[in-house]
């Protein structure tokens, strides 16, 4: 592959960023479930190294592959987050016993204020909550 015009053609894993790997991925996949019929696929923070406009796009993939089949997506950026049609927060808690992961389904609230900690931290400010709110809109 050659990430930048002009570039000569190497080996993808010589050139390419995590960022272009993700975004690689993706399209190979998104193609290839094109023409299968799996009813569903899972994507574990493919969406890892990019961010900003590169990560709307990538929610819109996404998106359009959930037209013909579930889409699971494990991911850190609202962008993402914001696009899908349901929202779970998966978390660990420590107790006497150890340490468990769980998985809570969010309503529309609760996935406001997530989304909005995602873009500004534990400490809302009345900025980020109205980003979140535009993410979803």
């Amino acid at each position: 592959m050659s990430s930048d015009k002009g570039k000569t053609f190497e080996s993808l894993k010589k050139v390419a960023s995590g960022g272009e790997m993700s975004r690689i991925m993706l399209a190979v996949k998104s193609i290839v479930s094109g023409y299968s019929n799996l009813p569903a696929i899972i994507f574990d923070e493919i969406d890892s190294g990019v961010s900003g406009e590169v990560s709307n796009r990538i929610a819109e993939v996404m998106q359009k592959m959930s037209e013909n089949m579930q889409v699971i997506t494990i991911t850190h950026l609202p962008q993402v987050a914001a696009k899908g049609h349901q929202h779970y927060k998966v978390f660990k808690e420590e107790a006497r016993s150890g340490i468990s992961s769980n998985i809570k389904l969010m309503n529309d609230d609760e996935r406001l204020v997530e989304l909005a900690e995602m873009l500004g931290g534990s400490n809302l400010s009345d900025s980020a909550l109205a980003h979140a709110r535009q993410l979803l809109s």
